[in-house]
């Protein structure tokens, strides 16, 4: 070894450490390292007198100081991470809603000496290669992250070890800080003294654990609107913050699905880094629930599959929506028969025993806020493969009676014989936002089972689910008819969608074969699809894609909206109050009516 370049006092430590090397002391390191872990308890020892809860990552409850210790013995084993919010502040502006889910990260803990990392790799990036060295290229060249650090607290056999997980579980790790400050709500920090694990949601399973924390945010400056309608104390609000620590799927008994922009799916995209010169290096892969078939088709072509998709329902809801909101969850199971499977999905309702948060669970919540609001469909997918591993649907409870005032502006119903109203069997504005309720349910669950919006799907005679439609409402002599407002079931688009995320490839049928042929069946049907992109912006301008639309003529479209308006304004007034309330009910049902 050449020294010359070295300042002396480092030449100086080299000679030291060769002269430790040549007297066979290179292991003094790891002989320190033996003489601090001795000195740690063993984990039986520091536990004496906590709640174990066994599981995935076996979590220890200790009452006497309020701490929940985490026994890690998977080290260097990724694992899924999410966080999410199982309380909300209920309102649609700030959007920090009941069951939203948050980040979702790969992770895996490493040990360093007295440290353990929680370490997200960055999977942005990758190389599919059998090049080691090219992997490690491309890996060192992006960052990762460090999520948490913990202290090694006490140590067991084969490894495992005890970290104090408190400061991981009890932070803003929704980024609810953020978001108040964003929405314009005040400046609010994490009340630390105020906030603590919530012992009742700390579970372990054995694929997963799941772990919580009741958070309090306080402010003090002056809370914004929102918070102050709608925060019990608005400036000490308090939310829980879930975190889980989920098993990741075997991914030798998962296919990944190549995406085509025509399929009308998500996707999960990276970058791969080791794809030839000349072709693309992003690649996409379609988001879907993982379908395996227990044995082979029978006679009919379908296959039943090992594990079914199971969807539950927010028992919470009450009737008559939840029924209706079962009838049009419940319309997919049409759509995955014609792909090939039998069986293959249900809708029940979610059994008492059951966590909506916990991510073994497919939920369609029922949320409220205190005024209208979107519904949505999120999913937790493997980053990896693009697997859905729990589809996660928010439906706004506001929606229903918005659509029940737009029908009383539609058809002023409330004169004679029913100026008191109308029974539950016989009201025709019920009806119709039950109508709405359905297809709403129906398309949130769409996106939950993979698939995106379709714009175009109006032009087709209702053709998806997945469009945005106005009630269908049509000029009947001097009256305004609802028959047939919202269409029922899923459509021909929904089928040729869900076949392209599920359906297996024929005998002697590659895979490519079968995507390439659904592709081209929906365009020989003229099925047409446009993105969220090129019909949702102010500057979109595509003649096929139009939100809250129906038929395939968009100026007549205008013409028939435009006279139903007209007649509905001219026959609006106090018919459309129910005898009893306040005339002041009108405004109400008037906005709704003339912005149509």
């Amino acid at each position: 070894m050449h020294f010359g370049s070295l300042p002396a006092s480092l030449r100086c430590s080299c000679v030291v450490l060769l002269v430790l090397g040549a007297v066979g002391l290179t292991t003094l390191p790891a002989r320190a390292q033996d003489a601090k872990d001795s000195s740690l308890p063993t984990i039986a020892e520091k536990t004496e007198g906590m709640t174990k809860m066994d599981g995935y990552v076996p979590v220890y409850w200790d009452a006497t100081t309020g701490k929940l210790w985490l026994e890690i013995s998977r080290f260097d084993t990724e694992m899924l991470y999410v966080s999410s919010l199982p309380t909300g502040l209920g309102s649609n502006p700030v959007g920090l809603d009941r069951g939203q889910l948050g980040t979702q990260r790969v992770v895996r803990f490493e040990r360093t000496g007295p440290t353990v990392l929680l370490v997200t790799p960055n999977l942005d990036y990758r190389a599919a290669s059998d090049n080691a060295y090219e992997r490690t290229a491309v890996r060192e060249a992006f960052a990762p992250g460090v999520l948490q650090g913990f202290e090694v607290a006490a140590e067991g056999p084969e490894g495992h070890v005890l970290v104090d997980a408190t400061d991981f579980v009890v932070r803003d790790a929704h980024g609810v800080v953020r978001r108040l400050k964003n929405t314009g709500q005040g400046a609010y920090s994490l009340a630390e003294g105020r906030s603590a694990p919530v012992l009742e949601h700390v579970k372990a399973f054995p694929q997963n654990t799941e772990l919580e924390a009741r958070l309090t945010f306080t402010t003090d400056g002056d809370p914004g609107a929102y918070v102050e309608r709608t925060a019990a104390a608005p400036r000490a609000l308090t939310l829980r913050v879930r975190h889980s620590l989920v098993e990741l799927p075997d991914t030798t008994g998962y296919t990944p699905r190549r995406f085509d922009p025509r399929s009308g799916l998500f996707y999960t995209d990276y970058m791969d880094f080791a794809t030839p010169i000349g072709k693309s290096m992003t690649k996409r892969l379609v988001n879907r629930h993982r379908l395996t078939c227990a044995e082979a088709p029978g006679a009919d072509g379908l296959c039943p599959p090992e594990e079914p998709i199971v969807y539950y329902l927010d028992p919470g809801t009450p009737e008559p929506v939840r029924s209706a909101l079962l009838d049009g969850a419940r319309w997919w199971a049409e759509a995955f028969e014609a792909a090939g499977l039998e069986d293959a999905y249900r809708v029940e309702v979610l059994p008492d025993s059951a966590d909506a948060m916990d991510v073994r669970y497919n939920v369609i919540q029922w949320v409220h806020r205190r005024t209208r609001g979107w519904s949505y469909g999120a999913s937790v997918t493997d980053p990896r493969t693009g697997e859905i591993l729990k589809g996660h649907v928010t439906l706004g409870s506001q929606r229903v009676r918005q659509d029940y005032l737009l029908a009383e502006g539609l058809l002023a119903p409330y004169q004679g014989a029913r100026a008191d109203g109308f029974p539950p069997g016989d009201d025709p504005m019920l009806e119709m936002a039950l109508a709405r309720i359905r297809q709403l349910s129906a398309h949130e669950v769409g996106h939950t089972l993979g698939l995106a919006h379709n714009f175009a799907a109006s032009v087709n005679d209702r053709a998806s689910v997945m469009d945005y439609p106005a009630p269908l409402a049509r000029v009947e002599g001097d009256s305004i008819s609802l028959k047939e407002a919202y269409d029922t079931g899923v459509e021909r688009w929904d089928v040729k969608a869900l076949q392209y995320a599920y359906a297996r490839p024929g005998p002697n049928q590659t895979e490519a074969a079968l995507l390439d042929s659904l592709v081209r069946a929906a365009e020989r049907e003229g099925l047409r699809y446009v993105t969220d992109a090129d019909a949702r912006p102010a500057g979109a301008a595509h003649p096929k894609g139009n939100l809250w639309d129906n038929g395939r003529n968009m100026v007549d479209a205008l013409d028939r909206e435009m006279r139903v308006r007209e007649v509905a304004l001219d026959r609006f007034g106090e018919a459309v109050v129910k005898r009893g309330e306040p005339l002041a009910h009108m405004e109400e049902v008037l906005v709704p009516l003339y912005l149509r």
